[in-house]
């Protein structure tokens, strides 16, 4: 492979500079517009033209920009990344000082010790929100405390065992955390913006489920741009809300928007890394090898098909994830919203996630952000994409027959 291509390359620290502030961005469930607005509006200000419109929503804060507004009637692909991220959140507090959590998506053993912030309403001046850092999520306090099987690791840490300490102390301590302003429904959130990590192009942190799909959909608008825009094809880059509890934010503006393809950009495993799961026999996809092509599920054959002539015309390498039912991911978005639109979902390898330690590689980050370009500029240049999408479905019974060389000559 050509060490020209970009996803060859290190990132470089502007690009890996704005990927951390994606991430960091406090955005949880319901809250996610730190990340829309605070970080990507002005990275979308700094390059998108004057004809371009970023449509907002009244129930969510999931944001879509917009390549050809008001021209419904050419062919439209709709790009999304997820703002919303796993959130903790108050059940209720303790006269002793702690605060009670739940753990949401979290496994409970993965968030003992670390460091969190806590968002909070202020009581006295509704809409308006404070951040208290400081805390860590505790369970057992001590070895000292802990049942004989905490100690051999036959039994684990259970999600109703899970508290915040602010380290409270002296008298009324319940009364102390309240007149903070804490109370149940409130945010946590873990607090570890990404790193580059040991091995070379990779980086750990939170949160990489997913800013990443926000940072790509993000870094795609902008290198259309830079390649002269698309005439034939109308660019949506939404970057949705919602997500981590059901994908009700996508769903939302698939319907209001209705594009006709679809394309989700979020993480998926390095399952080759995984440990424990030898005999489940996945696909063995590995952080590094090159972005992740779902197939299976709702997935468009015809999309898919354009997506994997691109990767093959600029050798960019790519990973096929199987899915059954379900993408798991904002790809569902058109059938969800009930309306008719081709759709997949691309992604990239991660480890450890939902964790505070998720860890991926900027090739695979870097492949799955010019393959959609290639895609879209490709798509651009076609005659018409309606009928083609209508008339392409594949013919099984249209197949070409495949036989075994010399296999008459065994029997």
């Amino acid at each position: 492979m050509s060490k020209e291509k970009p996803w060859t390359q290190p990132m470089s620290e502007e690009k890996f500079s704005l990927m951390r502030d994606i991430l960091a961005a406090p955005s949880p469930i319901g809250l996610e517009s730190a990340m829309t607005l605070g970080v990507l509006k002005p990275y979308f200000d700094s390059f998108m033209p004057d004809s371009w419109e970023m449509h907002q929503h009244t129930g969510n804060a999931s944001v879509v920009w917009d390549s050809h507004p008001g021209q419904d009637d050419m062919f439209s692909v709709m790009l999304i990344g997820h703002a919303d991220k796993i959130r903790m959140q108050v059940r209720k507090i303790g006269e002793d000082g702690k605060v009670w959590i739940d753990s949401d998506s979290f496994l409970p053993c993965t968030l003992i010790a670390h460091e969190v912030t806590v968002y909070s309403e202020d009581p006295d001046d509704p809409g308006q929100y404070r951040s208290i850092s400081g805390g860590t999520v505790e369970a057992l306090g001590a070895i000292h405390f802990s049942e004989p099987g905490h100690r051999t690791g036959d039994m684990g840490i259970r999600a109703k065992q899970l508290y915040l300490d602010l380290q409270i102390h002296g008298e009324n301590k319940g009364d102390q955390i309240r007149r903070l302003g804490i109370k149940a429904g409130d945010t946590l959130l873990l607090n570890r913006p990404i790193k580059r990590g040991f091995s070379p192009d990779t980086f750990y942190g939170a949160y990489l489920d997913n800013g990443l799909g926000c940072f790509v959909a993000a870094e795609v608008a902008r290198q259309v741009v830079e390649a002269g825009g698309t005439s034939k094809v109308r660019c949506m880059f939404a970057v949705a809300s919602h997500e981590e509890i059901g994908r009700f934010g996508s769903r939302v503006i698939a319907g209001v928007h209705k594009p006709d393809a679809i394309i989700a950009v979020d993480v998926s495993h390095d399952y080759k890394a995984a440990p424990n799961i030898g005999d489940r026999n996945m696909t063995p996809n590995a952080m590094g090898k090159g972005f992740t092509l779902s197939v299976g599920a709702i997935i468009s054959e015809q999309l898919n098909r354009r997506i994997k002539q691109a990767a093959k015309e600029h050798d960019i390498p790519m990973q096929l994830s199987v899915s059954g039912r379900d993408t798991g991911t904002d790809g569902m978005a058109g059938v969800l919203a009930s309306i008719d639109s081709a759709a997949t979902s691309i992604g990239f390898p991660i480890r450890n996630m939902h964790t505070i330690s998720e860890s991926g590689h900027t090739g695979d980050v870097l492949a799955a952000i010019h393959v959609i370009k290639e895609t879209l500029l490709a798509m651009d240049k076609e005659k018409d994409l309606h009928q083609a999408f209508k008339e392409t479905h594949p013919r099984l019974d249209q197949t070409t027959a495949v036989t075994h060389q010399g296999f008459e000559k065994l029997t």
